[in-house]
């Protein structure tokens, strides 16, 4: 029968004008019982003849200051100290209004027939603001207990931060209506609070919460809430880890700033542990104000834009209001996924200001590209076409230099002759002494790029070299996430290979910013925080989803792949940087050569490629970029060759 009625009433609130018709029912009773206790319990001295005009101007002054306040608007069932501290308000000021009102007229027309006594009006006051209160308490308390008592699965929830954060965390998760949520304690780091008591839920030091509710605990369904507002990165993964340990499942509560002033979170932003919250750095915040200036108005195209960071690029791009913006990749289906969100999340920009340009084509083909650069004369190219996967490159090096080498110098060729104003290429920390032929094309590519800037004043070449990348299509976190939904194993190359990591937001944000800074020639690095070790990744996950390493899932080591590394580097030794105005970002300094000797280099390594031949493709690869050498890989013989 309870389940039956919260069932059918959790979706339903009661009309706000029902409250406030209610409120001023209270105004009337707590009148009369204030008249009565005036005239010590007898009745027959009040002179009710005239004291319904009183009451007439009490309850005029009540509920103008009930509507003004908006006192009644708040769901009874969720009554806070925000909404008792509208009552009090409204209450406070209506009965000094009546006050004030009731002397003046007395006091000007010494006519003592509106003189209200004020005894009355403080016992009226007293009384009315305790009903109010009263009510709204004792029907959220009501809602509570058949909440408590319905049957159903409960989740026991601990909250870790007991200031304001914690405290809207609490109010919502006791407002959700689709699972029943029990507050048993707040965890928090100010001895100050421990033992404590906040809202009625006591406050726990993190060994105490552990030792009591999370020890030798039987049942899985307790959860730890994240809602500390202003916290280091380390002291997150600590607590996280710390919870981790014992197998209990933690969440965070997102978009915690922008909520705290407006009182309100809603429930699906109390959101599991995703891996990149476990980042061993702060989030990298850049201020894009530049770009607005530079992109506004202006002609800009994405290649690779049905790519993880072509697309992310695209939706940052729009909210800068460039004329017009076009998308350009051979894969039809990822173009038309991409148009069609574009179209409907950023509506607001699209239209007058923005239009969106979808273009089908393929880099490597000069004749359709010169075609779309002169009809739509770009004025902002950000290059993010490439084959990125080192052991699929290993084995077909062919296309690996192909797109990457040529692709990329006809795209830059061509922003030279139809004079792009700049030129940004999404480059990778693979780069940096590559062990690997995609590494060694990008590394041309930026070589090429360089030289270009170099000899021709009028483009604005710039390289953005960064790690690997959280979601993008390909990494190891998808990988990670469809191997656990399958049950396992997961498979990890190798115990001790390490990668530096970054969100798609992240990178397309250095991107963007690489575009507002750059005087031309620069590879911008920034600082990505301390490596992550990729087993400790794939235990990471396990847990975030809830399952026992070794009991429900296996992790698998499968070796170093083709071309692979165990650590990856952003910087070679050959380089330095140079400090940004932005303390995370910095500029690469590295050996550019002439464009004449790269074109020249370039023009045989075509003539090569057109023969086919894996082995002469890659030792010329490595002439020209003599950094290059291969690791775990087939090409490894034409090092110990020596065939250079």
């Amino acid at each position: 029968m309870i389940e039956r009625f919260l069932s059918s009433y959790s979706n339903r609130f009661v009309s706000r004008y029902l409250i406030l018709a209610i409120d001023g029912g209270i105004v009337v009773i707590s009148f009369v019982i204030a008249c009565i206790l005036r005239f010590n319990l007898k009745v027959s001295d009040v002179n009710w003849a005239l004291y319904k005009y009183y009451l007439l101007t009490l309850f005029i002054s009540r509920l103008l200051c009930f509507i003004y306040f908006r006192s009644y608007s708040g769901i009874v069932r969720h009554t806070s100290v925000e909404d008792t501290s509208l009552i009090f308000k409204a209450i406070t000021l209506s009965s000094f209004l009546t006050i004030v009102t009731s002397s003046l007229l007395t006091y000007t027309t010494d006519n003592y027939l509106f003189y209200i006594p004020i005894s009355i009006l403080i016992i009226e006051y007293f009384i009315s603001l305790f009903l109010m209160v009263a009510s709204r308490f004792l029907v959220k308390d009501i809602y509570k207990t058949l909440i408590a008592n319905a049957p159903g699965e409960k989740v026991d929830v601990l909250i870790y931060g007991a200031g304001a954060l914690g405290i809207l965390t609490k109010n919502t998760l006791l407002r959700n209506r689709y699972k029943k949520y029990n507050i048993i304690g707040f965890i928090d780091d100010n001895a100050s609070l421990n033992f404590k008591t906040v809202e009625g839920v006591q406050v726990y030091p993190e060994s105490e919460a552990i030792h009591r509710f999370i020890k030798d605990r039987t049942d899985t369904n307790l959860e730890v809430v994240l809602a500390i507002q202003h916290i280091k990165p380390h002291r997150k993964n600590e607590i996280i880890e710390n919870f981790l340990k014992q197998d209990v499942v933690v969440k965070v509560v997102s978009s915690v700033y922008e909520k705290i002033t407006d009182q309100q979170l809603k429930s699906s932003e109390i959101r599991p542990i995703r891996i990149e919250d476990l980042l061993e750095r702060e989030p990298i915040q850049i201020d894009n104000q530049n770009i607005n200036l530079l992109l506004a108005g202006k002609i800009a195209i994405v290649t690779g834009a049905a790519g993880s960071i072509g697309s992310e690029i695209a939706r940052q791009l729009v909210r800068f209001r460039p004329k017009t913006l076009l998308l350009l990749d051979q894969s039809e289906s990822g173009l038309y996924d991409l148009e069609n969100e574009l179209k409907q999340r950023f509506r607001q920009y699209l239209g007058e200001s923005t239009e969106i340009v979808v273009q089908v084509a393929d880099i490597t083909d000069e004749i359709r590209m010169r075609y779309i650069f002169e009809n739509y004369r770009p004025q902002f190219i950000f290059h993010a076409a490439a084959y990125k996967h080192v052991p699929l490159m290993e084995e077909h090096p062919y296309e690996a230099v192909k797109v990457n080498v040529f692709g990329s110098k006809i795209v830059a060729d061509l922003a030279v002759e139809m004079g792009v104003t700049k030129f940004v290429m999404i480059s990778t920390d693979k780069a940096v002494n590559p062990t690997n032929v995609m590494g060694a094309t990008k590394r041309l590519a930026e070589m090429y790029v360089q030289s270009l800037n170099n000899r021709f004043h009028s483009t604005r070449f710039i390289t953005t070299r960064f790690g690997n990348v959280l979601g993008s299509n390909g990494s190891v976190v998808p990988l990670f996430q469809k191997q656990i939904q399958a049950g396992g194993p997961l498979t990890v190359t190798h115990p001790d290979v390490i990668r530096y990591f970054m969100t798609i937001s992240e990178a397309c944000q250095l991107v963007l910013e690489a575009g507002s800074m750059g005087k031309g020639g620069e590879i911008f690095v920034f600082d990505m925080g301390e490596p992550v070790k990729i087993a400790d990744l794939a235990q990471k996950m396990i847990k975030l989803s809830g399952l026992r390493l070794g009991k429900d899932i296996e992790i698998q080591y499968t070796g170093l792949r083709p071309g692979e590394k165990l650590y990856e580097e952003l910087l070679s030794d050959k380089e330095h940087t140079l400090p940004t105005y932005h303390p995370k970002i910095q500029i690469a300094q590295v050996d550019t050569q002439a464009f004449l000797e790269i074109a020249n280099s370039l023009i045989e390594l075509k003539r090569i490629l057109k023969k086919g031949d894996k082995a002469l493709l890659v030792n010329n690869l490595k002439i020209i970029v003599p950094e290059f050498i291969s690791n775990n890989s087939i090409y490894e013989t034409l090092d110990d060759l020596e065939l250079k």
